[in-house]
This record gives C-alpha cells, structure tokens and sequence, in this order.
C-alpha cells in the first residue's frame, strides 16, 4: 500500500482519505503518476477561500470559474454573488467546494492512469 502522506503531504482529513482509498491497488508507479497529475489538477480550498473573499469585495463568481462552474460564475457575476448571500455561503462552504471539485479530478485522474496501465 502506498503512503498518500509521503506523495502529497499538502494533503488534511477527508482529501487525504478519499485519495488513499482511491489508490489503494496503485502500486508505487502509478502512485507517482498519480500524484503528479493530481497536484497539477488540484484547487487549494484557501485559494478558493481567498477567490471568495475577492468576489465579496470586487469581481464576485471568480471562484466558481475556477472550479469549472462557468454558469454559476456568470450567475454570480450578473448578480453580485446573489446578493451577496451566495457568496457569503461559499466563503463558509469553501472547503466543501474544492473536495467536490478535487474529488472529481482525482477521479478523471485515477481512471486515466488505470486506463493507460491497461493498455
């Protein structure tokens, strides 16, 4: 079994978690490919937070760009972060948004790899 830690040690809670059991039969190879492409894939959730904190100030929906959710982005834009509510809850929510967003691309990336290995 891989040690997640020693690949990503930027990784906390839950992140870490879900990407050890996601790579669990990985062995150290595929690990490392994984790592590398995952971290160039993954958001920061303090980015994210900061994003927010920017759209709450100036250019709201900049976080939502960021995590590939362009409709809501404009949304947020046109609208001031829905009057700010929206933007007011994703500040509180941010880490949620970027294990939703990292989840996923740790999941394009483990099927990729386990693809390429395939073949």
């Amino acid at each position: 079994m891989v040690n997640i830690f020693q690949l990503m040690p930027y990784l906390e809670g839950d992140e870490m978690r879900y990407i050890q059991e996601l790579i669990k039969d990985f062995d150290d190879s595929q690990a490392q490919q994984f790592s590398l492409a995952y971290s160039s894939r993954r958001k920061d959730p303090t980015t994210i937070l900061i994003l927010a904190v920017v759209g709450l100030l100036g250019v709201a929906g900049i976080h939502r760009f960021i995590l590939g959710q362009i409709g809501m982005g404009i949304l947020y834009f046109f609208t001031a972060g829905l009057c700010l509510i929206g933007t007011i809850i994703d500040m509180v929510n941010y880490k949620k948004l970027a294990f939703e967003f990292n989840s996923r691309e740790a999941q394009n990336v483990a099927s990729m790899i386990r693809n390429f290995s395939q073949s």
